[in-house]
């Protein structure tokens, strides 16, 4: 039986949040924070491996260095005691109202350039993380007011990333690199332009269906969901994401990612 912290039996994740959340707004100015909580469980997507990623938002943090504060110390005790109680936690991230607000601004006009960090590969997507983050504490109605913002997938994002990424599949359809790379097994090449195109196909089909990205995960299992998807759509990038081992696995595989294109080109044209 899995107990919380004190001893007390833990029927779910309701008790943890509402433990560490008035702990993670403690952190910011006034105790205000905005609190959140976003990636798999967020987006309602959760299994066993999954862990807690919570967010806060402010116009600023306690002293110069809020991991030398007593809240932080805090923040750190109640997440050791839940890390012990088998809860993995990804510690907090702390944004800025005004940070997130320009980086929005941007994504919906189409400009911004997703950043990059370490716990993800294509780049960390903003409008993802906002739609889908599971609001704990509002004080400012700030988070909700995003939400709304972005109810409806912004046109000015769905062109861009159609031009984008559809530039890069484009390209690659059509270049004899790839062909040459095959012909050679240049291994390390020829799965990192796996990846690059599978995640340019993602990103060109989630976009079509003015839906947001899934991020770091889940991306083919959400793609399954989507109402336009070429024929076969889930067992055929299975199939090259997995390639079948043998001596024309490389050749196989990329003529599947041009029937692929192909396919996702016809499409957004009909």
């Amino acid at each position: 039986m899995t107990r919380a912290p004190g001893g007390a039996t833990l029927l779910n994740e309701v008790d943890l949040i509402a433990d560490v959340a008035p702990i993670i707004a403690d952190l910011a100015d006034g105790g205000r924070g905005a609190v959140a909580l976003a990636g798999s469980r967020g987006k309602g997507r959760s299994d066993q491996q999954s862990d807690y990623d919570f967010r806060v938002y402010a116009d600023g943090y306690r002293g110069e260095d809020t991991r030398q504060t007593p809240q932080w110390a805090r923040f750190e005790a109640a997440m050791t005691r839940w890390q012990a109680a088998g809860f993995r936690m990804d510690g907090v991230w702390m944004r800025s109202y005004a940070g997130v607000r320009r980086d929005l601004d941007a994504w919906l006009v189409g400009t911004a350039v997703p950043k990059t960090f370490d716990w993800t590969i294509w780049g960390y997507h903003l409008p993802t993380d906002l739609a889908n983050q599971q609001i704990v504490l509002d004080p400012d109605g700030l988070l909700a007011g995003w939400k709304r913002e972005l109810a409806v997938y912004p046109e000015p994002l769905r062109l861009a990333t159609l031009q984008h990424y559809g530039q890069v599949l484009r390209y690659w359809a059509g270049d004899y690199h790839y062909e040459s790379k095959v012909a050679r097994r240049d291994l390390v090449f020829l799965v990192g332009l796996a990846g690059k195109l599978t995640n340019a196909m993602i990103q060109v089909l989630f976009a079509h269906n003015r839906q947001y990205y899934p991020g770091d995960g889940w991306n083919l299992p959400m793609a399954a969901e989507l109402d336009q998807l070429p024929p076969d759509f889930v067992a055929r990038m299975t199939a090259i994401l997995e390639p079948a081992p043998g001596e024309d696995a490389w050749r196989q595989q990329r003529a599947q990612i041009i029937a692929m294109i192909t396919d996702i080109e016809a499409l957004i044209a009909s």
